[in-house]
C-alpha cells in the first residue's frame, strides 16, 4: 500500500481498521467507466465487507456484468442511515491526462485518478465507516447503497430502488456522497433526456424543393427549443439557491445527412431539460410540440409522412428537501456547518426521496470542479474531513438515534 500524509489529525474509532485512502487506492485500480463491467469492483467491495463479517446483497443486471450492492451493519429491524454512492466513472477518452487515470497518485496533498472526486472517495470513506460500525456494534443500523450506471442517467440504481421499495423497513434517511466540499445540498434539478426524430423525404439535391429536408425540420426544432429557453431565461420561474436559477434546455447532438447531393430524409436531435422544482418538463415538451406543429403541417403538403417525434431517452427526478427538515439539522450536526445549497448536477437522491420517500441530502468530499476532467483529484484534507463526518455519524449510531 502507498503511504500518505494526513492533513487533518483525528484519532480513528478503531485504529486497526483499514484507512479510507488505502481503500480508495484499491477502488481507483478498477476501470469502471460506465461502458465497462463493474462486477470485479463490486466483488472486491463485497470481499472487504464479508471478510469482516458484514453480509452483502449483490443485485446483478441481466448480463451479470454489472451489479448494485446493498449492506446493512447493525440491527435489521429498525430504520437506519443510508450512505449512497455510485461506482461508475466517466471516460478518459480524448482527455490529456498527465497522471495514470486508474492508479492513485499523491502529489501536493491531492490524490489523482479517475473517480477520486466523483465519487469513489466517498465510497472508500463509507466502506471504512461500515467496517468500524461493525466493530463497535451500532444500535442504529448503517446501510451502504452502491450503484452502477449513474453517469449515464441514473439508470443502474433501479434494482436497488426495487429492493428498498419491497423492504419492510426502509432507511430513515440517506446521505448521497456526491462532491459538495462537504456542504449540505438540499436540492438539485431534475433531468429528462430526449431525442427528436425528424422525418422528411429524399430527392436529388438539384430537385430539393420537391422534397422535405429533414435538417430543416431539425433546425425548426432547435429554434423552438432556443425560443422557449430564452422565454424562461427572461420571464420564467426562479430558484435562487441555484447558480443557474431557472430551468435550462440544451441541444447536445445533431445528426443528419449522407451526401451533399441528397436531400436528407432523417435527422435526429438529442436534447435535455434540467428543471427546477417549480417547472414540469412535460409542459415544456408539449410547448415544443406545439411550436413545431406548423412546420410539420407545411412539410406534409410535400411529404405526407413528414414528422417530428420527440421521445424520452431517460430521466430522473430532482431533489427538493426542505431546509428545515430534520435530516438537514442532523447532517449539520455531523459536519459542523450551518449553510445549505443546491447543486447543478443530478444525483440518485431524487429517486430515494421522491420514489421511496426517504429524506435525503447530498453531502460528500471533493468538488465537482474537479469531476469529469483530466487529472481528476480529491484533496487529502477532504478525505479526512469526510472520515471525521462519518465518525461523528457512527458515534450517534453507537448510542442509537
Amino acid at each position: 500500500m502507498m503511504k500518505y500524509q494526513t492533513s487533518v489529525a483525528h484519532e480513528p474509532l478503531c485504529s486497526h481498521t483499514m484507512q479510507s485512502i488505502d481503500i480508495l487506492e484499491q477502488l481507483i485500480g478498477f476501470d469502471t467507466v460506465s461502458r465497462n463491467p463493474n462486477m470485479a469492483l463490486m466483488g472486491h467491495i463485497a470481499s472487504l465487507l464479508e471478510s469482516a463479517g458484514i453480509a452483502c446483497t449483490l443485485l446483478p443486471d441481466s448480463s451479470g456484468n454489472k451489479a448494485n450492492l446493498y449492506a446493512t451493519i447493525g440491527p435489521g429491524d429498525i430504520p437506519g442511515v443510508m450512505l449512497s454512492g455510485h461506482t461508475d466513472v466517466v471516460p478518459i477518452d480524448n482527455q490529456d491526462w498527465t497522471k495514470p487515470a486508474f492508479e492513485l497518485t499523491e502529489s501536493d496533498g491531492k490524490l489523482y485518478g479517475r473517480g477520486t472526486c466523483d465519487m469513489k472517495g466517498f465510497v472508500a470513506c463509507s466502506i471504512r465507516a461500515a467496517l468500524i460500525a461493525n466493530e463497535i456494534s451500532v444500535k442504529t443500523p448503517l446501510h451502504l447503497a452502491f450503484s452502477y450506471d449513474e453517469e449515464i442517467g441514473c439508470i443502474g440504481v433501479a434494482s436497488l430502488i426495487d429492493l428498498l421499495h419491497q423492504a419492510p423497513i426502509k432507511p430513515a434517511m440517506c446521505i448521497v456522497g456526491e462532491p459538495t466540499l462537504l456542504s449540505i445540498a438540499t436540492g438539485h434539478k431534475g433531468k429528462i433526456a430526449l431525442r427528436a426524430t425528424c422525418t422528411g423525404s429524399e430527392a436529388h439535391s438539384a430537385l430539393a424543393p420537391t422534397a422535405v429536408n429533414a435538417i430543416h425540420l431539425g433546425c425548426d426544432l432547435v429554434n423552438a427549443v432556443r425560443d422557449i429557453q430564452n422565454e424562461i431565461a427572461a420571464d420564467g420561474k426562479r430558484d435562487d439557491a441555484y447558480d443557474i436559477d431557472y430551468t435550462t434546455l440544451h441541444i447536445g447532438k445533431f445528426n443528419a445527412g449522407t451526401a451533399l447531393n441528397i436531400v436528407p430524409r432523417s435527422c435526429t436531435v438529442d436534447f435535455e431539460i434540467r428543471n427546477i422544482h417549480a417547472d414540469d418538463p412535460s409542459d415544456l415538451i408539449e410547448k415544443i410540440n406545439q411550436a413545431v406543429a406548423p412546420s410539420i403541417k407545411e412539410a406534409r403538403h410535400i411529404a405526407p409522412s413528414a414528422d417530428i417525434v420527440i421521445e424520452p431517452v431517460f430521466s430522473y427526478p430532482g431533489l427538493e428537501t426542505p431546509t428545515d427538515a430534520p435530516i438537514v439539522d442532523f447532517v449539520k450536526g455531523l459536519t459542523g456547518g450551518n449553510a445549505t445549497c443546491k447543486v447543478a448536477f443530478g444525483t440518485e437522491g431524487g429517486l430515494f426521496s421522491g420514489t421511496l420517500g426517504i429524506p435525503t441530502v447530498v453531502c460528500g468530499p471533493g468538488s465537482m470542479q474537479q469531476g469529469h476532467k483530466p487529472d481528476e483529484y480529491i484533496e487529502i484534507e477532504q478525505m479526512n474531513r469526510c472520515d471525521a463526518m462519518l465518525e461523528s455519524l457512527l458515534a450517534q449510531l453507537e448510542t442509537g438515534l
